[in-house]
């Protein structure tokens, strides 16, 4: 049986890291939405929620690119 490749376990890592980061964000979110209507919070702290989830995403999207390129290589 031949050692998996450093480089593909790397990777696998950080796929899983994103995946996972990923369906965080969107369960945080939503239960921040939710949970922000039912205590009447101000909408201020919807958009701090908002701009948490979206930073979370954009800093998937920025991994999973390096990753989709480290592939391509």
């Amino acid at each position: 049986m031949t050692d998996p490749d450093p480089k593909e376990a790397r990777l696998a890592r950080q796929t899983r890291l994103v995946a996972l980061v990923i369906a965080g964000t969107m369960l945080l979110w939503l239960g921040g939405q939710q949970i922000g209507a039912e205590l009447g919070l101000p909408l201020k702290y919807a958009l701090l929620i908002d701009l948490a989830a979206l930073a979370g995403f954009i800093w998937a999207m920025a991994v999973t690119y390096q990753i989709w390129r480290a592939r391509r290589t």
